[in-house]
C-alpha cells in the first residue's frame, strides 16, 4: 500500500518542528518517530533517511519562496513597490514554513557542504542578486536615498525579516500581511530620500530652547 501524500505531509511537519527545535545533528529517526506517534522501522517505510526528510522540508520550502519571489520580479512594480511586495511574500513564507525557516537559517551553511545540499548555496546567491538590484534600481531612480550602502541594507533587510520565524506563530494577533505593513512602515522611512518640506515632524536642529527640570 502506498502511503498517502497527506501523511507524507504530516509526517515532514513534525520532523521540521524537531529539526527546528533540536538541531539537524542532534535529531534522530528515533525522535521524529516518537513525536509522530509510530515506531522508527514504521518511519522508513516513507523516508530512507533524515537527510531526505530534510532535504524534502527545504526544497519545499525555497520551491514556493522562489514562486512567490518570481512573481513579483516579473510584475513589473517599482523599486518601492518591489520591496513592499518582496517583504510580503517573506513573511507569508514564514507562515507558511516557520520550522523550514528555522531550519534554513541554522543549518544551511553546514547542510550546503554536501552535494545534495548544493541548491541551498544556490539559492542564497540568487536571493542576493534579487535584493541588490531591486535596491540598486531603487537608488539610481531616486526612490532610495543616494547615500544608501546596498549590501548593509540588504543584510539589514534579510536577517530583520527571516528572524521573525523565531517568535512568529501562525494563528496568532496579527496576519503575515499586517506584520509586513507594520514592519515596512518602520524601514522604508529609513531608505527613502528625506524631504525638505516634511511637516509631520518638527525641525529641532536649530532650536536654542533650554528644558530645565522643575
Amino acid at each position: 500500500m502506498t502511503p498517502s501524500p497527506e501523511r507524507r505531509r504530516e509526517l515532514l511537519s513534525t520532523a521540521a518542528e524537531v529539526f527546528a527545535a533540536q538541531g539537524y545533528n542532534a535529531t534522530t529517526v528515533r525522535r521524529i518517530a516518537d513525536e509522530a506517534g509510530m515506531l522508527a522501522g514504521s518511519l522508513y517505510y516513507h523516508f530512507d533517511s533524515k537527510e531526505s526528510m530534510v532535504d524534502e522540508i527545504l526544497s519545499t520550502f525555497l520551491n514556493e519562496l522562489w514562486a512567490g519571489y518570481d512573481e513579483v520580479l516579473a510584475a513589473g512594480l517599482g523599486p518601492r513597490e518591489t520591496v513592499e511586495a518582496l517583504v510580503t511574500e517573506s513573511f507569508r513564507e514564514i507562515d507558511r514554513h516557520r520550522a523550514a525557516v528555522a531550519i534554513y537559517q541554522k543549518e544551511s551553511q553546514h547542510l550546503a557542504t554536501q552535494p545534495r545540499f548544493r541548491y541551498l548555496s544556490e539559492s542564497q546567491g540568487r536571493f542576493e542578486r534579487a535584493w541588490l538590484g531591486v535596491l540598486e534600481r531603487g537608488v539610481a531612480e531616486g526612490v532610495f536615498r543616494a547615500d544608501l550602502d546596498i549590501r548593509l541594507a540588504y543584510r539589514f533587510l534579510r536577517d530583520t525579516v527571516w528572524v521573525a520565524a523565531s517568535w512568529y506563530r501562525p494563528g496568532g494577533l496579527h496576519s503575515p500581511e499586517e506584520i509586513a505593513r507594520q514592519y515596512l512602515s518602520m524601514v522604508l522611512d529609513g531608505i527613502t530620500p528625506r524631504g525638505d518640506t516634511d511637516t509631520s515632524r518638527p525641525d529641532t536642529r536649530h532650536d536654542t530652547t533650554t528644558v530645565r527640570p522643575s
